[in-house]
Parts: structure tokens; sequence; C-alpha cells
């Protein structure tokens, strides 16, 4: 009855709250003008996957959510990056509004970055590159803060925000010269610096799963992350998927991943039915966060869900 009472004291001011109610207005206009423009660019819409017998591994700590329905074990997804991969073989380019449960640590909880609820736009293109993602997702970028700030004045000037449209093509940072230069606190410090978004490219091997491509070095990823500026930090991480079997069986036993939990995906692949794609996925709360100019995303959403916390 205590935390009833403690859960309802929080969310009631907070849905009133009329820096939410705005937000939240502009969050919608976010994911409609996203979605019209890729509808525009020709790729077809998909239903989330909220449970599969597997899911994204992810490259951090994260409490894993498991339960068997008649004799399946299941996990929430965390990311639609297997089922993206098997989409290009029946569709060239599609796109997914993806709710994704990852359950954060506590520690996340004042990062002003971290929902263990939130949504991503996943959008997955066959035969593409790394560069040609790059190139789209920047149009998207420009299209959809253009579009929001003709059509969301009034909630902006409400919410103090004066963002602007940024100017293309968006620099590129290679990951190891960022390191070099300025030590493991690097995106943080280069965030902070700029103010123009840019991208953060060629992840070294460690910092991703299996199933991102090794560029000819061996020792990088055809990966990218898109960082925002002012602070406000990553918003999207993709890149090209590794598609041949051997390549992936070698990823996989590189950073010790389970074959036996992967057993299906592993037959696809070695049946050469995976084919050459590249997408990526970027946070619908972080990006209006941005946009927003406000200091967490739990002011995106009505019922947020922050890690360590109580909400409904």
């Amino acid at each position: 009855m205590e935390k009833s009472k403690k859960i309802m004291k929080s969310i009631i001011p907070h849905l009133e709250d009329p820096v939410v109610k705005n937000a939240v207005k502009v969050k919608a206009r976010v994911i409609a003008y996203a979605t019209e423009f890729l509808r525009e660019q020709g790729f077809i819409e998909l239903l989330p996957t909220i449970v599969s017998p597997l899911t994204d591994p992810l490259n951090h700590e994260v409490f894993n959510v498991r339960f068997n329905y008649y004799g399946t074990v299941y996990q929430l997804t965390q990311s639609m990056i297997f089922h993206k991969q098997l989409a290009v073989t029946a569709f060239e380019r599609i796109f997914i509004v993806s709710p994704n449960i990852r359950l954060e640590t506590e520690e996340k909880k004042d990062s002003g970055r971290h929902l263990f609820e939130f949504t991503q736009i996943d959008l997955e293109m066959k035969g593409a590159k790394r560069e040609d993602v790059m190139d789209l997702i920047e149009r998207l970028l420009l299209y959809v803060i253009s579009g929001v700030k003709q059509k969301c004045r009034e909630e902006l000037e409400c919410l103090g925000s004066s963002v602007k449209i940024p100017t293309m093509p968006f620099k590129k940072v290679r990951y190891l010269d960022a390191l070099q230069t300025y030590g493991k606190d690097f995106e943080k410090i280069l965030s902070e610096k700029s103010t123009e978004p840019f991208w953060l490219i060629d992840i070294p091997i460690e910092g991703r799963e299996f199933y991102d491509k090794l560029s000819e070095d061996g020792r990088t990823l055809l990966d990218m992350d898109l960082i925002l500026p002012q602070g406000y930090g990553e918003v999207l991480s993709g890149g090209e998927r590794e598609h041949e079997y051997e390549q992936i069986l070698k990823r996989m036993e590189y950073k010790g991943t389970s074959l036996e939990d992967f057993k299906w995906y592993l037959q696809i692949a070695e049946d050469e039915r995976l084919v050459p794609s590249a997408g990526c996925g970027f946070g619908v709360e972080r990006l209006t966060r941005y946009i927003c100019s406000l200091p967490h995303v739990s002011l995106t959403r009505l019922f947020p869900k922050v890690p360590g916390m109580d909400w409904i």
C-alpha cells in the first residue's frame, strides 16, 4: 500500500506537468515525420516483435528476462536486429517503430538518457553500405527537425528550445582517434564541445556484437553511432551486418557467445539465407529530448520507466 501511494504521488504531478505534455506532443510529431520520410523513401513498415526465442545479446550488462511457454523459451525483445536481417530477405527496405525493454542497471538512472522501456525506430536496407545509412539518416534528421520546428512552434517556445536544423554532411570521427586524443570519456567530451551532430565510426571489435561486419583491418567494425551535440550524447547505433556463416561463427566464438542460444539463426546463416544489409536504430525519446532541450528522457513519456525507480 505504501509503495502504491509513493508511485501515485510521483505519477500525478508528472501527468500534469506542462513540460511533459509539450514534449509528448513533440514526440508524436517526431514519430510522424520520421515514418513519413521513410515511407517516401520506399520503406515498408513492419509491426514490432515483442517476445522471441532470441534477441540482441547487447554488449553491456542488463537483467535478462526469459519465460517458458509450451516448451519454448522466449525473451523480451532488446532489439529486432535478427528479425531485421531476416526481413530484408522479403523486402528491400523495412522499418519498425519498435518498443524495447532493456532492464538496465540502477546506476544509469541519472544519465538523462536511459529508460528501461523505450521506443526506437529500427530500419534495415538490403545490399546497403554504412554510408548509405548515414546519408539517409542525415536527410531524415533534417526532415524531422524542420517539420517539428514548423508545426510545434508553440510547444518548443514553452519548452525554451531553439534547436537548429543541422548542416549536411555531418562530421565523421574515428573511434580510436577520439580515444587517443581525449581518453575514455571522449564521447561525452566531444558531445559537449560540439554544436552539430556528428558520426562516430569504426568501432573496435570489442565494442559491439557478433552481427556487426568486420572491416578489412580486422580490428574495427563497419559501424557508426550518431552523437548529438551539447552533451546529449548517442542517439543511434548501426552499421553493416555479417551475413556469411563462417564469419558469424568466428565472431560468436571471439565474443564467447553461446552457439546453442542462437542455433536456429546459425542454421539460417549456414543455409545461406541471409543477405548483405545495413541498418540502424535510433531512440525516439533521446531525439525528442534533444529537440526539446530537456534534462532527462523521462520527460518525453507519460509513463516513464527509469532504471531503479518505481513507475506505473
